[in-house]
């Protein structure tokens, strides 16, 4: 865990440095490493094969019909 939350920090500083070191952006810079950091993590994740499930049953709604005048 410490990994991921140091990542997160190495990013959110080069995202600080690249926006020109301006104060005041803390969080935003944060939260954008964040997603990067985890959207990266599960990308290789996402290189797993999935675990099979269970098909859905489908709620099926009887039509109504409609009489010709």
């Amino acid at each position: 865990m410490q990994d991921l939350e140091q990542a997160i920090r190495e990013r959110a500083y080069h995202l600080w440095s690249a926006d020109g070191r301006q104060e005041g952006n803390a969080e935003a810079h944060w939260l954008a490493a964040q997603r990067e950091v985890l959207a990266s993590s599960l990308g290789i994740l996402g290189n797993v094969p999935p675990t099979p499930r269970a098909p859905k049953k489908s709620a099926k709604t009887p039509s109504k019909k409609v009489r010709a005048a």
